[in-house]
């Protein structure tokens, strides 16, 4: 158990630093010879940042124009290296505690994971380099998967290279010079197989932040990646679960009467800034109850199925999104989708989905796509409405936008499909 003393230490704001200095920062929160860190993107706009300021209340902000004090603000226990915000797809903002210890102990488990399975997979020499090899940090400062690609460069005394803005074709010059390891979300990935180019000098790609589109990992397996697929979120100091399997010292249980996914071990947070009572909630004695369903095999691999939250109940009938979503990503005309649950008058809720067509000149038809669900799943499942879309919008760490997709999904309530793949392309960029 981490040592909570009464003894404090102040919480500094930071907002567009460069790579470099954010580093040196994260040096020195995790040392303590610094204050504790709350990174914040600096793609919030003004009246966002100032709220969640206002609600998570650090003692100081610094920009790249300098540091100043912040009036109210109100210092972090000493064992917290970092205030990580957060609220997912949906809700609202939590700022999740982080340890200096769950920190660079979720790095050392990573790291002793990934060499692990070099030694094995591969067991040449030239994997005592990768080791030392440089890590590519292609992900925000400001999210725990971007965050934890610096700490695991800090623990193993290697040096991180920066991505200040992705693109495949930097990235694969880099890991082409170097830099064998990263961590990256779905899009990201997707935009590198789309080169269709040899990506074995990516040694170790750890795949987080959303559900990987059906096809996507075999197909960066087949062009010569190693890729790892992870499960965590910020509570659990980013990926604590890789290929299903826990890393080791990590607990995973399922809750016998929801299916809910329970978390233990030493890469815990500590609880959520300044909300006692939602951490009670969420943070017990038996771990982390999270908000995602699953089921833990005999093998004692992990399987997600989706989110407590997003449970549909149409006409009586119970239905998760993901399996529903996944079925549809895994038909060929169809390269991602998403799927969610909105009022409907007759039914209660009803399932609409997103479409993204592998071929905007020839997209699937809505009845193509409800029958290819409910020949393979069940007919309750197949959605009511589906819309067409040129992607679909994305938070800053990956994940899908779910309200700017509700919002999208709502406009279309009253089309039987869009006609136009370029009706909301603007907003698809603002939102991305």
């Amino acid at each position: 158990m981490e040592d909570h003393s009464v003894s404090t230490r102040s919480l500094c704001a930071v907002v567009g630093l460069s790579g470099e200095t954010f580093l040196n920062a994260l040096r020195a929160a995790l040392s303590g010879s610094g204050p504790a860190l709350l990174p914040i993107s600096d793609q919030l706009p003004a009246p966002a940042r100032e709220a969640l300021l206002e609600a998570l209340r650090p003692t100081s902000i610094r920009t790249s124009d300098g540091e100043q004090l912040c009036p109210g603000g109100l210092p972090v226990k000493a064992g917290t290296a970092l205030v990580i915000p957060t609220s997912g797809s949906t809700g609202s903002p939590k700022g999740v505690e982080l340890t200096a210890r769950s920190l660079t102990t979720s790095a050392r488990l990573s790291l002793a994971r990934i060499d692990s399975g070099d030694r094995g997979a591969r067991g040449d020499r030239r994997d005592l380099g990768t080791r030392r090899a440089p890590w590519l940090c292609a992900l925000p400062v400001d999210h725990v998967s971007g965050i934890q690609v610096l700490v695991r460069c800090l623990v193993s005394e290697t040096r991180p290279v920066f991505l200040d803005r992705f693109s495949p074709e930097a990235a694969l010059a880099e890991a082409e010079a170097g830099c064998a390891r990263t961590s990256l979300v779905p899009t990201q990935l997707r935009r590198l197989t789309a080169l269709g180019r040899d990506l074995s000098a990516f040694r170790t790609i750890l795949l987080g932040g959303s559900r990987a589109p059906a096809g996507l990992v075999e197909e960066a397996r087949r062009l010569g990646a190693r890729v790892i697929c992870t499960y965590g979120m910020t509570e659990t100091a980013g990926g604590c679960v890789y290929d299903g399997l826990p890393l080791d010292g990590v607990r995973v249980t399922t809750e016998a009467d929801s299916g809910r996914i329970v978390l233990a071990g030493p890469t815990l947070f500590s609880g959520y800034r300044l909300d006692p009572g939602r951490t009670r909630e969420v943070l017990g004695p038996d771990g982390y109850r999270t908000s995602d369903t699953g089921l833990v095999g005999a093998d004692g691999r992990l399987t997600v199925h989706g989110r407590l939250d997003d449970i549909v109940i149409s006409g009586g009938k119970n239905i998760s999104p993901e399996p529903v979503a996944a079925l549809l990503e895994a038909h060929p005309a169809v390269r991602e989708a998403a799927v969610t649950g909105r009022p409907d008058p007759d039914w209660g809720q009803c399932l609409v989905a997103a479409v993204v067509p592998a071929d905007p000149a020839k997209p699937p038809s809505e009845d193509e796509l409800r029958t290819w669900v409910r020949e393979r799943l069940a007919p309750w499942a197949a959605p009511r409405r589906i819309t067409l879309l040129p992607g679909l919008p994305r938070l800053h760490g990956g994940k899908t936008d779910m309200p700017a997709l509700t919002a999208l999904l709502d406009r279309d309530r009253d089309r039987a499909r869009a006609p136009d793949l370029n009706l909301d392309l603007d907003i698809l960029e603002r939102t991305s």
